[in-house]
């Protein structure tokens, strides 16, 4: 019986230390956006500006080339 008294401490303990971090984080404005978090990732981190072109250094062909390989109608 002893046993069970201290596993119910126990137990309590450790739902009352939860408790408490949630309630701090509750505070700390942790849930007040939950929206954004979940359509941050549909966004693309950095802007392409059409009129730059990226670094190809290590490819032989451009990409105009290959397309001209590879469909031969246009």
């Amino acid at each position: 019986m002893t046993i069970i008294y201290m596993l119910l401490t126990i137990s309590l303990f450790v739902a009352i230390v939860f408790f408490a971090l949630f309630v701090f984080s509750v505070k700390k404005g942790q849930y007040d956006d939950t929206y954004t978090p979940a359509v941050r990732m549909l966004f693309e981190d950095e802007l392409v500006k059409e009129g730059k072109q990226p670094k190809n250094e290590g490819l032989k062909n451009k990409p105009s080339e290959k397309n001209e390989i590879t469909n031969p109608d246009k």
